[in-house]
């Protein structure tokens, strides 16, 4: 296998960045010069834990980030660098359990282990803002349904058209660039892949869209809600399972309905019957349930669920079947880490293959305007406080990742929520300040 260092000095590479994902989705990575890529690589980069989003604290030894080289990315708009994903390692050699990338792995082998290859594709929605972050970045984008606006799309040319040739040059197959629904928004889809593939890429698609957004005197979020009347940033994920001997797709039968197979319908059971503990994951944010509970945006709809259902070709709710062979997953905010995002659909999804949980009937209704009543369908989280109460009660995704990790996820999480319940917000001193 050819070293590094011999693979900077073929394609002028000078500098490395090893990254690796904390328990929030922030990556924190170190520049390593090429001259001292090998050894790094070979023994990790350190990293103090407890200066990134883990449950560590100073007193714990270092963790060495080491580099995964068969995903390394030569950064298209900036080629004398060299991007790869990490997994954490302790000085004595042991995996850091609360790794996301880490619990993603472990999640595919336990799906390998039962003869299951899961293959994903997201897409992921953000806004291009001005440089400061105070409003879009198009001051004629105003229209009240922008989506698919092709004067205000092609207004971001430049912008969207050099993220997509990084793509093209990456070899991911991108297919399509559009507007999407709220102003300023927009979205850019390639080709499905191995899970692992799909998440490296999608940890490497928001860094790069906020690089080459900056280059050009913008500002790219993936935040959930930034505005209260547009449409929240969505990242929905497209699953499928496929035989890891005959490499065909599990999921699709032509004699079944809506063509996905018995095995496709029990996986939506498992995600459907722990939905509620899986926002914590595909909604992490107290700014997510802003976008899940939101009231009618200036487009006329939010275009993200509110219950707990399937159903067809219908977006309004929280699973998808759009044809044959896969189901999409609309719950998912831009917010969710790209590596625990799969890791939790793949854990309560083998969870309904193991134990055959029927997801019951399929709805068709719009669930905006003609929802169904509560005992027919459940409503998601209201917000993260209730997903963390759920997450913490629920035995799927301490039997799937580890009772530390939840422990873990959940110390932070809760962490967060308090430091958030402390804020005096000027919501507060607007309505009460006269009480």
């Amino acid at each position: 296998m050819m070293l590094l260092s011999e693979l900077a000095r073929d394609r002028q590479i000078r500098y490395f960045l090893i990254s690796f994902t904390d328990l929030f989705g922030v990556q924190r990575a170190k520049l390593v010069p090429a001259q001292s890529i090998d050894k790094m690589a070979e023994n990790g980069a350190g990293f103090a834990g407890f200066a990134a989003w883990l449950d560590m604290t100073p007193a714990d030894p270092d963790v060495l980030a080491i580099p995964d080289a068969n995903s390394l990315f030569q950064l298209p708009w900036q080629p004398d660098v060299a991007w790869m994903p990490a997994d954490l390692y302790g000085v004595d050699g042991q995996p850091i359990q609360q790794t996301p990338r880490l619990v993603l792995k472990r999640m595919l082998k336990q799906a390998q282990e039962q003869g299951y290859i899961i293959k994903t594709g997201v897409e992921c929605e953000y806004f291009l803002l001005s440089a400061d972050g105070s409003a879009i970045s198009d001051s004629r984008d105003r229209a009240s349904k922008p989506c698919y606006d092709q004067q205000a799309l092609m207004r971001r040319y430049d912008v969207v058209s050099e993220i997509c040739d990084a793509m093209l040059s990456l070899g991911w197959k991108p297919y399509q660039n559009d507007h999407e629904d709220a102003n300023g928004q927009f979205e850019m889809n390639w080709m499905y892949d191995n899970a692992l593939v799909t998440a490296d890429r999608h940890a490497f698609f928001k860094y790069m869209v906020k690089a080459i957004a900056e280059k050009h005197g913008f500002r790219a979020t993936f935040m959930p809600k930034p505005f209260a009347n547009l449409t929240g940033n969505g990242c929905h994920l497209h699953l499928s399972v496929w035989s890891k001997e005959s490499k065909m797709n599990l999921f699709k039968d032509i004699e079944g309905e809506l063509g996905l197979s018995q095995l496709g319908y029990q996986f939506i059971g498992g995600v459907l019957n722990s939905a509620s503990a899986l926002c914590a994951f595909t909604n992490p944010t107290i700014n997510s349930y802003k976008r899940t509970n939101s009231p009618v945006t200036l487009s006329g709809a939010t275009w993200s669920p509110n219950t707990i259902s399937y159903s067809g070709n219908n977006r309004t709710h929280m699973i998808r079947i759009p044809d044959a062979g896969r189901f999409e997953l609309r719950l998912a905010d831009g917010a969710a880490n790209p590596y625990l995002l799969p890791a939790a659909i793949i854990a309560s999804g083998l969870d309904g293959v193991i134990r055959q949980i029927h997801p019951g009937d399929r709805c068709d209704n719009n669930s905006y305007t003609h929802p169904l009543p509560s005992d027919r369908v459940k409503r998601l989280p209201g917000n993260l406080l209730d997903a963390l109460r759920c997450l913490e009660a629920n035995p799927v995704f301490a039997k799937a990742f580890g009772d530390s990790f939840v422990a873990s996820y959940l110390k932070l999480k809760y962490q967060q929520w308090h430091d958030y319940s402390t804020q005096i917000t000027s919501w507060e001193l607007d309505n009460t300040l006269d009480c």
